[in-house]
């Protein structure tokens, strides 16, 4: 069925909204009050050319497995569309377009994200760099590592250094991993297959997020094609409808994923104000007449995961993944719940305050492995644990590893890298990093990552923040659970 643009026009408001992607044309009505982004962002195409602005955040299959096949209608007529629908990010400037820094300029991490944010449009900054509330645990992510200084040790031969790391089973070069970031199509066309190169040409583990605008199968076969090194880990939120769960665990593993990062700190989505501000922006654009609603809470969507996930949870989780590598839990910022998921069987412990996006005021991962060191430092003997948040040196990986994490997680400085230079904005970006390790290194006396212990670090200053004593309360989630 055809159906020409004029009518498609007409159906442009909450009661009725329909979108062109690709040619097709889809009812979008009933799925407008569960769009992960809100109503308003969708509203805004209705009766419109959506394909432009779906790419940029959605595999190209998603709009199939998300809506019943019913709600396509057809396809579109050979009619020139509406021209007034270009995102507002994508507006022609009124200026020459910035000019990106060379890529022989950029020596350090911060240099990308200087150089993106003169680059990139407003959307895509605000998502890369926002975070919640105050922007306190933003803020102490990046100066907590600054308060950890060195102990370095002299007049030893460190002519050859080692860096390889064994990380969640993947014998890594180096002792961090690109660690999971959403919409990298936002930055560069390519997106997050920049990052499977990356990854693949200096042999790192790649964390792909649950919400990547490149598919999952897309991307495991971009690292075949690479025929290199790199691992995939998969990142998963769990979703309201626990089939939905189901059926993307049982694809990362038919894929190849090598390990299961399962997302804990996403009951709801955290207040991360620039991005409020720019839906409510984006919502009156699409209908200046329409005045403020009166909700109870936020008007702004903050539910699209499961807000009922629980400890109980994990274990159908778990036996989802049964036999296709190892399950990790992300998002863990108290030495209790380091314990609790220990007692489960986890051995996997991912600590992260999701880059400061989530509760403001969580405590830097850093922080929480200090936590576990003064309260369980049984758990480092017994567990894999990562920590991501503010890396931005390569010297901020020795410190962890230090003070008993196995590796460290970056994200932002990936997504800056390939938005100014693509692919090879990452390559530089790990070269940086792998300088910055090997020259720590030996500016520490070591020649090996099994060097590192406690007495390489000053934490004085950061050890006043951990408080001295831990009431374990009963946790109402936690009845004793068989283990995983």
């Amino acid at each position: 069925m055809r159906l020409r643009t004029d009518e498609i026009a007409q159906h442009n408001s909450e009661q009725s909204c329909w979108v062109i992607i690709h040619g097709k044309v889809y009812d979008v009505t009933e799925f407008l009050p569960h769009h992960p982004g809100g109503a308003a962002v969708v509203l805004e195409y209705g009766g419109k050319d959506a394909t432009e602005e779906y790419d940029l955040i959605h595999p190209q299959d998603m709009i199939e497995v998300s809506l019943p096949p019913e709600k396509c209608l057809g396809e579109i007529d050979p009619t020139p569309l509406p021209t007034d629908n270009t995102p507002p990010d994508k507006l022609a400037p009124d200026h020459d377009e910035p000019e990106t820094t060379p890529l022989q300029l950029m020596v350090s991490l911060n240099d990308f994200e200087r150089a993106a944010k003169r680059v990139l449009g407003e959307r895509a900054w605000i998502y890369y760099s926002s975070s919640s509330g105050t922007t306190g645990s933003f803020a102490s992510n990046l100066t907590d590592w600054a308060n950890v200084t060195f102990r370095p040790r002299v007049l030893r031969n460190v002519e050859a250094v080692n860096m390889q790391q064994m990380i969640l089973g993947h014998s890594s070069a180096a002792p961090f991993f690109i660690a999971p970031c959403a919409l990298a199509r936002l930055g560069h066309v390519d997106g997050e297959r920049c990052l499977v190169r990356g990854a693949a040409r200096f042999n790192i583990p790649y964390a792909v997020s649950n919400a990547s605008s490149v598919g999952a199968s897309d991307l495991a076969q971009c690292l075949r094609d690479e025929r290199a090194g790199g691992c995939l880990f998969f990142q998963l939120y769990v979703k309201k409808d626990p089939a939905e769960t189901r059926r993307t665990i049982q694809e990362a593993k038919s894929l190849g994923y090598r390990a299961l990062m399962v997302t804990v700190d996403t009951a709801v989505v955290g207040k991360r104000e620039e991005d409020d501000r720019l839906k409510s922006r984006r919502a009156l654009n699409a209908n200046p007449a329409a005045g403020p609603k009166a909700t109870q809470g936020s008007s702004v969507p903050r539910q699209p995961y499961s807000s009922t996930l629980s400890w109980t949870d994990l274990r159908w989780i778990a036996q989802e993944w049964d036999g296709a590598g190892r399950l990790c839990l992300k998002g863990i910022t108290t030495v209790e719940d380091a314990r609790l998921a220990a007692e489960m069987g986890y051995t996997a412990l991912y600590l992260s305050n999701h880059g400061g996006r989530q509760l403001d005021g969580a405590p830097s991962a850093l922080h929480t492995l200090l936590e576990i060191r003064r309260h369980g430092p049984e758990l480092i003997q017994r567990c894999e644990i990562l920590v991501d948040g503010g890396v931005r040196r390569g010297e901020d990986a020795l410190k962890a590893l230090a003070l008993g994490a196995t590796a460290v997680g970056l994200g932002r400085p990936f997504m800056y890298a390939l938005s100014t230079h693509g692919a090879e904005g990452v390559y530089r970006a790990m070269e940086i990093l792998f300088d910055e390790i090997q020259t720590s290194m030996r500016l520490l006396g070591i020649t090996d990552l099994t060097e590192l212990r406690p007495s390489a670090v000053n934490t004085r200053r950061l050890d006043a923040d951990i408080v001295d004593r831990i009431e374990d309360e009963t946790n109402l989630n936690h009845p004793k659970l068989a283990k995983i």
